[in-house]
């Protein structure tokens, strides 16, 4: 008798996860996560005043990425989803913001000045991307959108971690704290539940919404470069009238 055979072939498997996305996007991504901002970071390097402008510019970040969160309870789809953008929504207004504007203080910057701050156009130009691609999309698109902030930065610092050039040492590394706080378990942990809420939703999707999704990846991401060379170097002023 003739073997017999399965007549139902393998599941081929999602047509979108996460780390394809972000191997589509692979050059964005590389040039994102290995920015020199990071790099200087990581060394010890960076001027004062650089990271000083990343933290102000941050704090405006968060109030919009708290936004973002609210408009995730609004397209909600279910009590589960609502509770998990509430959750997070509540983790920054409460907490994060707060211990920002603590970090932000060691650093020279008080919280009046962090209230009275004019958005840098980089600023803008992520966080409304983020909002317009909740407001026009679904749940999905907004994850998508926010994933190199919450995800990237998990794998930012563990880049880092593994760097010969990176200075641990709190004594020699001013941004040594920076590194840990984003390298700690719970930020870790945050970043994996992230990772695995957008897998589970991307499995549901075809090739099309597929190739939407990894272009809107790829635009946030460049946008968060864009956010770490504010950082590093201003905004360059023209002199155009």
């Amino acid at each position: 008798m003739p073997a017999t055979t399965d007549r139902h072939p393998p599941h081929p498997g999602p047509v979108a996860t996460f780390e394809k996305i972000s191997a589509d996007c692979r050059q964005e991504w590389a040039a994102y996560i290995q920015h020199d901002f990071v790099r200087q970071l990581g060394a010890g390097t960076l001027p004062a005043e650089a990271f000083r402008r990343y933290l102000r510019q941050d704090y405006l970040f968060l109030v919009h990425f708290a936004r973002a969160w609210g408009l995730a309870v609004y397209k909600s789809r279910n009590i589960r989803e609502l509770r998990q953008g509430l959750d997070s929504l509540k983790t920054i207004v409460d907490i994060e913001m707060g211990l920002h504007i603590e970090y932000c203080t060691t650093w020279g910057i008080t919280e009046d000045e962090l209230a009275a701050l004019p958005e840098a156009r980089a600023t803008m130009a992520y966080t409304r991307y983020v909002l317009d691609a909740g407001q026009r999309g679904d749940l999905l698109d907004l994850h998508v959108a926010l994933a190199p902030c919450l995800i990237g930065y998990a794998e930012i610092a563990q880049w880092l971690q593994d760097q010969p050039f990176t200075v641990r040492d709190a004594n020699h590394n001013p941004y040594a704290a920076w590194i840990d706080m984003y390298a700690s378990a719970e930020f870790q942990q945050a970043a994996h539940a992230e990772r695995t809420w957008l897998n589970d939703r991307l499995a549901e999707i075809g090739p099309t919404r597929a190739i939407e999704l990894t272009e809107l990846f790829r635009d946030a991401t460049r946008l968060e470069i864009d956010f770490w060379q504010m950082g590093l170097q201003g905004e360059k002023q023209s002199h155009d009238n």
